[in-house]
């Protein structure tokens, strides 16, 4: 394995990213709606409602250990139990999509800017064209998600300050969430991105695809809101072992299935 030319390619499609407008403006969307919106508005209707319904809450509430919620009032417990817990899985939608659409650029993107007969055609091997692509669209899609996490903290402690009157976030649980859900995500969407990427057409055939990934984020968002899941540290890293372990399976199918002859075959 010539790790030269795999870091060569990854920094050759991140150069592409930087230019390509729909990777940029979907990241600046994410980043509003996800790091700075959502923390505003759940700090603001809770200030606004001062907690005075909490019946819909309920159902979350049981299945988080007592000593996480001990002593909040009316007004923080909301802000708690969305921010903190009921809003984490929905975060993962950044790594997934952000690297989803980098990734499908992989083969599909180079076709389309006619680009791709000359790629093919280097001394790199099939695998070290297949994982220099991979982590051309998993190094963004991971540090990205990192910034925004960063940025949502700050949003949600500073916007959230006159209700909790404290820095507390983030929990324990995001923390597992980041540093272990997050890459096995940006990694599954990467890598299934780009098996479809060398099998399709257009960018939008291969970026479609991969959007049913976002199933497993839905999933999870919704049995952790109903209570059939609570995404504890030990959870998260259970349900990112069990990632990675998919991950592993789709980068072997994907470097087995990848074929240079058949790319070649159909410029």
């Amino acid at each position: 394995m010539n790790w030269q030319y795999i870091r060569a390619l990854a920094e050759k499609d991140l150069s592409d990213v930087a230019k390509n407008r729909i990777a940029v403006i979907g990241a600046v969307v994410l980043s509003v709606v996800f790091a700075i919106g959502f923390p505003l508005l759940i700090t603001q209707i809770a200030v606004i409602s001062g907690g005075d319904d909490l019946s819909e809450f309920d159902t979350i509430s049981a299945i988080i250990p007592a000593d996480k919620l001990a002593g909040l009032s009316p007004g923080q417990l909301p802000i708690v139990l969305i921010l903190g817990y009921l809003i984490a899985p929905l975060f993962l939608v950044l790594p997934l999509m952000l690297s989803s659409i980098i990734a499908a650029e992989a083969f599909v993107g180079e076709k389309e800017r006619k680009t791709l007969e000359a790629l093919l055609y280097t001394p790199a091997t099939d695998a070290e064209l297949f994982i220099g692509k991979v982590l051309a669209a998993l190094i963004p899609g991971i540090v990205f998600t990192w910034a925004n996490f960063v940025i949502f903290a700050i949003v949600t402690n500073i916007a959230g300050y006159p209700v909790m009157g404290r820095i507390w976030f983030p929990t324990e649980s995001w923390l597992a969430l980041m540093i272990v859900v997050v890459p096995a995500v940006a990694l599954l969407g990467v890598s299934a991105t780009v098996i479809i990427s060398t099998k399709v057409s257009t960018f939008m055939e291969a970026y479609q695809a991969s959007g049913a990934l976002v199933i497993l984020i839905v999933m999870l968002g919704v049995a952790q809101s109903t209570g059939l899941l609570f995404l504890s540290p030990v959870v998260a890293v259970i349900v990112g072992l069990v990632l990675f372990v998919l991950d592993a399976f789709l980068i072997r199918a994907g470097i087995r299935l990848f074929s240079r002859s058949e790319l070649i075959s159909r410029i």
